[in-house]
């Protein structure tokens, strides 16, 4: 969803709940299909590969050459940790409903942090005109969506987020 697109959409938090739960369906089917017929262990890093590859094909395309937003402010999230963490839990324990538990929830515990040296340099505050706001909000500023509603842009401006990455009443 848009959660993925924008780099100032992916420090919210429904960002880091709701894509990984969304993204491991089409690895974790790869790799049981795989596993079952042909004892491969590497169908979920084979599957989110093929997934970042169209990602990419897609943003660059779309985003830098139709519409000439930075990469950089469109990237999409980084699947390969967790993918590998997926396919070394079943290597290792052979056990489809362990690497369900086990690898599914690594899986998405390393989300988070696999995109850190993405993100990070996007959450440095800056401020602007008087407000003290993100770098990624700083961009989401200048290159505004038309598709975006116009009551988010006005509660994203008086947001009552921290730096720390909790609102602070």
């Amino acid at each position: 969803g848009d959660w993925d697109f924008w780099s100032d959409w992916k420090d919210r938090r429904l960002w880091v709940t709701v894509l990984p739960i969304m993204a491991i369906t089409f690895p974790a089917a790869v790799q049981a299909v795989l596993w079952w017929r042909y004892r491969i262990a590497f169908g979920a890093t084979l599957c989110v590969l093929g997934l970042l590859f169209g990602e990419w094909v897609n943003r660059y395309f779309n985003f830098w050459g139709w519409t000439y937003f930075p990469i950089n402010f469109v990237f999409p999230s980084q699947l390969i940790p967790g993918a590998i963490v997926l396919d070394v839990v079943l290597l290792v324990s052979n056990s489809m409903q362990l690497t369900a538990v086990v690898g599914g929830l690594g899986f998405g515990l390393l989300f988070y942090p696999g995109n850190w040296p993405m993100m990070a340099p996007l959450h440095l505050p800056v401020e602007y005109n008087g407000m003290m706001m993100t770098l990624a909000d700083l961009s989401g500023y200048h290159y505004v969506r038309t598709g975006m509603p116009e009551y988010i842009r006005m509660v994203e401006k008086g947001t009552l987020r921290t730096f720390g990455k909790d609102v602070a009443p």
